[in-house]
């Protein structure tokens, strides 16, 4: 049932993605995110144990209820009929996995370079980065498409795949909970230093095998691709710890190896300056189509996770 369930998701989300008019859990999971830090912030102390107790109780409290909910509503789907808990299945499946946005949006930033329009590049990229980009180069706009690229198809697909094939959508849900989880309130700024703290060590928990996972498909990508495979193995082996989170730097370092081009670097996050270290080397300028070169690595990445992943699940029901 899983596997049925994880390959129509997987065609599901190349072929239509996240459509605007179509509700997604994640924006759900924002909202009751957002309610709850309100919530809790305005009845605990303003202090940093008060923070720390706040933030433990949305990390606990937003994935248990996410992976609750959704199994309840699986075997509920299930016990009426065998096609609609497989159709609830799939459906959640293909929402839990970001390929085809992804390339959309990264597109949509190629599009606006191509065209030179520079304005236009930088808001398009600001659908898809968590950095300021009102003042970056078009040189700035490339680099942050390609290291969003290669970082979100660790957790935007890699990731998903992995917990799905384990535990069906429930789980890719309840890691996709975590994951928007860090994305809203896991950062180490003087409002999240302390409330986030819980939700960023439990994605880093969450992303550790993954995005490690990933890092080696993207290697084996590069080379389904076309790209420099050799160069992506050894940027990877010496770049991936150049970020100051575990799991950022995995694939993004496989791809600046792959494309033999330098990544990363310093960024501003809310007007605040952080010196971060570069990610590969600058063998030559990043281009435009660098995003493109990236989708291709991205897809390819995803299409070899989900044979792999399947043969290998298939492979231990039959032990």
């Amino acid at each position: 049932m899983i596997e049925y369930a994880v390959l129509g998701g997987f065609v599901l989300d190349c072929l239509f993605g996240d459509p605007a008019w179509l509700p997604h859990p994640v924006v759900l999971m924002g909202k009751a995110i957002s309610a709850l830090e309100k919530r809790l912030r305005a009845r605990l102390p303003k202090t940093p144990p008060g923070e720390l107790l706040g933030g433990g109780i949305v990390a606990f409290c937003l994935p248990v209820g996410t992976f609750l909910v959704t199994s309840l509503v699986c075997l509920a789907a299930a016990k009426l009929s065998p096609w609609l808990g497989l159709a609830v299945q799939m459906f959640w499946c293909g929402q839990a996995l970001a390929a085809k946005g992804l390339a959309q949006e990264s597109m949509n930033v190629h599009k606006e370079l191509v065209k030179g329009d520079l304005p236009a590049a930088r808001k398009a990229v600001s659908r898809i980065v968590g950095r300021d980009t009102q003042d970056l180069t078009a040189e700035g706009v490339t680099k942050a498409a390609v290291e969003t690229v290669a970082e979100n198809a660790s957790d935007g697909v890699i990731a998903p795949l992995l917990y799905m094939l384990i535990g069906g959508a429930p789980l890719a849900l309840t890691y996709k909970a975590i994951n928007t989880m860090d994305s809203m309130v896991g950062y180490k700024n003087t409002q999240y230093l302390y409330f986030g703290r819980a939700a960023a060590k439990l994605d880093d928990i969450a992303n550790y095998l993954p995005s490690r996972i990933a890092a080696l498909l993207w290697v084996a990508a590069a080379a389904l691709t076309g790209n420099d495979a050799r160069s992506a193995w050894r940027i990877w082996r010496r770049d991936r710890r150049n970020h100051a989170s575990p799991n950022s730097a995995q694939t993004e370092s496989a791809c600046a190896g792959a494309l033999g081009v330098q990544l990363a670097g310093p960024a501003y996050y809310f007007g605040e300056y952080y010196d971060k270290p570069t990610i590969g080397d600058a063998l030559r300028p990043v281009e435009p189509k660098d995003i493109l070169r990236a989708d291709r690595m991205m897809y390819a990445e995803s299409l070899l996770a989900l044979v792999l992943g399947i043969a290998l699940r298939l492979l231990v029901l039959a032990m």
